[in-house]
């Protein structure tokens, strides 16, 4: 059973919008699908929604991406969480936009904030929900393009990503990963 959603992104205004912040965005709108409280508390080096109805907190690290696995530690031990019952949402690079996956374990995948969160707990066993963002033509462009907001012409395109993955969360909640699996795992647009 999940009883914490964490979305990954960076803290402040500049970041706000970016490519990278998807999982805050996410992890918004999963607090208002739920109506969640929605004041922040200051704890575990996160802002955190508490959701008492469903027995659930949705955290939002403020430790910057690459020092995710500080936050969620934190998180995890202070809720007395094991791994298993954490759903970690972030961007992907190697999926297009559009494309949602929901998985129970795996590697970070060159995810930084991810292997951040598996040096800091010290497994892949835990599960995640990548959003694909699509990947820059050159390499050397990923920093400056995970740290630019989507295009006009991806706002629509967005929108309609971020209300999915939230609906794939609700649905993990409800029906646990296995069954939501086949739900979530698909190409918005």
């Amino acid at each position: 059973m999940i009883k914490a959603v964490i979305g990954l992104g960076n803290p402040g205004k500049q970041y706000e919008k970016t490519r990278h912040n998807i999982g805050f965005m996410v992890a918004d709108a999963v607090a208002s699908l739920l109506q969640c409280n929605k004041k922040y508390i200051e704890k575990c080096f996160s802002h955190i929604y508490e959701c008492p109805d469903h027995d659930l907190i949705i955290a939002k690290p403020q430790t910057y991406m690459n020092n995710s696995g500080v936050a969620v530690k934190n998180i995890l031990e202070d809720y007395r969480l094991k791994p298993e019952e954490i759903l970690v949402i972030y961007d992907d690079l190697d999926l297009p936009l559009g494309t949602l996956r929901l998985r129970k374990k795996g590697s970070s995948g060159g995810h930084r904030g991810m292997a951040s969160i598996i040096e800091n707990i010290r497994t892949e066993d835990f599960p995640r929900l990548k959003i694909g963002i699509g990947r820059p033509e050159r390499k050397e462009q990923v920093v400056n393009y995970v740290l630019s907001p989507f295009s006009r012409d991806q706002q629509l395109i967005v929108e309609k990503v971020i209300q999915s993955a939230a609906q794939c969360v609700v649905n993990v909640l409800k029906y646990g990963i296995d069954k939501s699996m086949n739900l979530c795992n698909q190409k918005i647009i």
